[in-house]
């Protein structure tokens, strides 16, 4: 019979895409592949435009049943009645009976072993559902392929979620279509930063390979601010849906009910991921309760308009920048885009308060993956305030809280950045803005920059005694203290951190601040030659910290009381507090930490007898300084350990030995170089007799680190 003819022919049903125009994707190909071979439903997913289709066509064309591959395009059925009849007409089957099309189906192709690929099923998901539920209970030879935007949810289905292209595949697909006899497209900075822009999803990138025959890499990326309005065209040969970028988006947008439209706009007002919470805060309320959110967003995470990712901070959404653009345009014409941008704004506001007031406290590091996580909505939270004249208090507020960002996890200058732009505002908020003042001169004293911090430190104390606000002149004078410190002054910097830290305590003040100055008063008193004195100081500083759970400041008590175990030549309790030290900071990203605790693990080991690997960790130290600043802040007073280390190993290996060491080190990564100094003493070290140092005097020996006593900054100011 003609029907049993079609049916068994491979050839007659051919895939929907040209498969000699495929790129990359080849770890992909070869996972569906085996996919394919381990379950007998595997549903493709991933979001419009990001090439299911083409993967899914190329991934059957490597299948060899017997009866063949076959092709349903479901995209042009609306009524899920029909979705019987679509899978008959493509098998090529007739039926003149009475027959309901199921029957029919079973009928033809018991006892066969077909794939059937059901493409685009996503607005028919129950009636697919019903369908290849019961043809793979009754037809054991039958193997389906599903490509949609959600799963089936049918029992025995092996999900294979698609994210876009990698960069490199992304640009290669992007110079393949390009190519045209009078077009040469080179993979350079624009053409990645194309790709990169565009998300990596091939559709968005094969339209804008269409006007590389009009404009120029660098042009396309100047318009593509107005991508959707830029990317339209096509091939003819390309689906109806993927003409434009719009309709590939837009797509899924007109298979959502008005709950899950209005949620996608929303959404929109975030930038990257985002958590549960969050959403139900910002997105809740005038025609969306808070408690269905779950359950809408649920759905469009089953549509891929939003996909869930596991972080260090646990599981959070997000979407595509394309997607999140086409809900922008939708909220905008809502006219509820200025209400949502501030509850985004206030939900921020809210978490970096809890941010800075939890990290004194054992959740530390909670708080520093917590705020590096949700970095791309803070950064948006800020320009909103700051761009909006009626919230730059909120702005100053936001930037100032978080400070222990700022120093303690290496950003000093996006902190900075930030920071001079609230300043710069006149908020009518004096309080805000003091905080932002002081802060900003703790990153400056740190960055190295000491002329501008000394002048907005001077211009917050100024204006916090004509304010009569005791907290920031607190903080003013610590800072001030800080940079004395930094400048080789230690008779000033003792003055103003004993003065600051007595008005901490007349006001209440305690958090990793006021603990930090309590560290920087210690290196003020061992710059001076009062080791015990110093010693007393940071165990008390360390008492406080694990009463706390405290860990940041901790660990520059432990740089200090490392310097002074070395000094006394208890070299085991020297390195025991120094591998601690070290932990920790780099556990915070804190790079001022880190090195400060290198450049101490240098003198220990050349102590220990391994001139050598001392060397190959002032190379390791050299090369991480760049990344912090001014190499031991220029410091006579910090850099003494320096030489005295670099001093002895000259002596022991010749320069030539230790030039060649340290360039060594020098070359190690940042991950590698703390490996490196944290891991055991190369088996070759001579230990040195146990004994006290006599060759440093303490007055000139250690020099804070860098940002240890700066590293601070008011928990609760502000």
């Amino acid at each position: 019979m003609r029907d049993q003819q079609r049916a068994h022919s491979p050839e007659s049903v051919g895939p929907p895409l040209e498969l000699n125009t495929f790129v990359g994707r080849s770890a992909e190909l070869a996972g569906l592949a085996g996919a394919l071979g381990a379950a007998r439903l595997v549903t493709l997913t991933g979001a419009g435009g990001v090439g299911k289709s083409r993967l899914a066509a190329r991934a059957a064309s490597r299948c060899t049943p017997v009866d063949g591959v076959w092709h349903v395009d479901l995209a042009s059925v609306r009524d899920p009645e029909f979705v019987d009849y679509a899978v008959v007409e493509a098998l090529g089957l007739t039926d003149h009976t009475t027959r309901l099309p199921h029957e029919t189906l079973l009928a033809h192709l018991a006892g066969r072993q077909l794939l059937l690929i059901l493409d685009g099923f996503e607005h028919l998901v129950d009636a697919c559902a019903e369908l290849v539920s019961g043809l793979l209970r009754r037809l054991p030879g039958l193997k389906v392929l599903a490509v949609g935007r959600r799963p089936l949810g049918v029992t025995g289905e092996l999900l294979f979620p698609l994210a876009p292209l990698g960069e490199d595949e992304a640009v290669e697909l992007l110079v393949d279509r390009a190519a045209q006899p009078s077009v040469v497209v080179a993979d350079d900075a624009d053409v990645r930063e194309m790709c990169r822009r565009l998300d990596g999803i091939p559709l968005a990138i094969e339209l804008a390979a269409g006007r590389l025959r009009m404009l120029s890499p660098g042009q396309v990326l100047e318009r593509l601010d107005d991508r959707f309005r830029l990317l339209t065209g096509g091939g003819r040969d390309g689906l109806p849906r993927h003409r434009t970028l719009r309709t590939a988006v837009g797509w899924s947008h007109e298979l959502c009910t008005p709950e899950e439209r209005l949620l996608w706009a929303r959404l929109s007002v975030f930038a990257g991921r985002f958590d549960l919470e969050a959403v139900e805060y910002v997105c809740g309320g005038q025609g969306l309760h808070s408690d269905d959110i779950l359950e809408v967003l649920s759905q469009l995470l089953a549509q891929s308009v939003v996909t869930r990712e596991e972080t260090p901070v646990g599981g959070r959404y997000r979407m595509l920048d394309t997607i999140r653009v086409y809900g922008a345009d939708w909220l905008a014409a809502t006219g509820d885009a200025a209400r949502l941008r501030r509850r985004h704004r206030d939900w921020y506001l809210g978490l970096t308060t809890w941010c800075e007031l939890e990290w004194f406290s054992p959740r530390q590091d909670e708080v520093a993956a917590r705020v590096e996580a949700e970095l791309p909505n803070l950064r948006r939270a800020l320009d909103h305030c700051l761009s909006e004249p009626d919230d730059a208090h909120l702005g100053q507020y936001l930037a100032g809280s978080l400070w222990f960002y700022w120093v303690g996890c290496g950003r000093l200058s996006e902190g900075r950045h930030w920071l001079e732009q609230a300043v710069a505002l006149d908020s009518g908020h004096e309080q805000s803005r003091l905080k932002a003042l002081w802060v900003l001169g703790y990153v400056a004293i740190l960055q190295g920059d000491t002329v501008p911090a000394l002048g907005v430190l001077s211009e917050c104390r100024d204006e916090a005694e004509r304010a009569a606000d005791p907290t920031a002149v607190a903080y003013a004078e610590h800072r001030t203290g800080c940079l004395a410190l930094l400048s080789d002054d230690m008779e000033r910097a003792e003055t103003l951190l004993r003065s600051a830290l007595g008005r901490y305590q007349e006001i209440g003040e305690l958090n990793s601040n006021v603990l930090m100055g309590q560290v920087e008063l210690a290196m003020t008193r061992a710059f001076q030659g009062d080791l015990p004195d110093a010693v007393r100081l940071c165990e008390d500083v360390r008492r406080v910290c694990e009463d706390h759970g405290e860990r940041w400041a901790r660990s520059y008590a432990l740089y200090v009381l490392a310097y002074a175990a070395w000094a006394d030549g208890d070299l085991p309790g020297a390195r025991a507090l120094l591998s601690d030290c070290l932990g920790s900071a780099h556990s915070f990203h804190d790079l001022l930490g880190s090195v400060l605790a290198v450049e101490l693990l240098a003198l220990l080991t050349g102590a220990e007898g391994d001139p050598v690997e001392a060397a190959v960790l002032q190379g390791a130290a050299s090369g991480m300084w760049p990344s912090v600043g001014l190499p031991l802040f220029g410091s006579a007073c910090f850099n003494a350990p320096h030489e005295l280390c670099e001093t002895a190993a000259r002596e022991r290996l010749g320069d030539e030995r230790y030039e060649e060491c340290a360039r060594q080190g020098a070359a190690l990564g940042r991950e590698e170089a703390v490996r490196r100094a944290l891991g055991p003493l190369p088996s070759d070290a001579v230990p040195s007799p146990r004994g006290p140092v006599q060759h440093v005097t303490a007055t000139v020996t250690m020099r804070k680190p860098a940002a240890s006593p700066t590293r601070k900054g008011g928990e609760t100011t502000g």
